[in-house]
């Protein structure tokens, strides 16, 4: 039987409000990223993540570090929650799965331009033998 442990984040990154979803399942990290407008009410979040959990895009996998089960203190777990609460940023496994998944974006990006742009050339190379044929006939 697998675990999951998830985390959801809202915060605020000038100029835009992001929410930052964390999972960990069976040793492996991913996180996503959802970017909102305004300031969204806790209804909005949950409505958005119910309505569109299958398009979330998550970032490659990176290897977690290991959980320990163990019950915590209601009283320390209020005060870990209050700390995540006022804590303004990111972790830096989201960062670092952010960043991947950014690269590899990017990587996909350029190939994508690459490819077309041989095609165009390809195509202007094509027309131009064409035209050349055209007025070797004479017509």
């Amino acid at each position: 039987m697998s675990i999951t442990h998830s985390r959801l984040s809202v915060l605020f990154e000038a100029p835009f409000w992001i929410a930052l979803y964390e999972r960990e399942t069976d040793g492996k990290y991913e996180v996503c990223k959802v970017t909102f407008g305004a300031e969204p009410k806790d209804y909005g979040v949950h409505a958005f993540f119910l309505k569109n959990w299958r398009r979330l895009v998550f970032s490659p996998s990176i290897e977690a570090s290991a959980l320990t089960e163990r019950r915590i203190n209601p009283k320390r777990l209020q005060r870990e929650i209050r700390r995540q609460m006022t804590d303004a940023g990111i972790g830096t496994k989201a960062q670092q799965a952010l960043k991947l998944q950014q690269e590899q974006n990017k990587t996909e990006r350029k190939t994508r331009s690459r490819e077309q742009k041989q095609a165009e050339k390809d195509r202007q190379f094509a027309l131009r033998q064409e035209k050349r044929l055209q007025k070797r006939r004479g017509h």
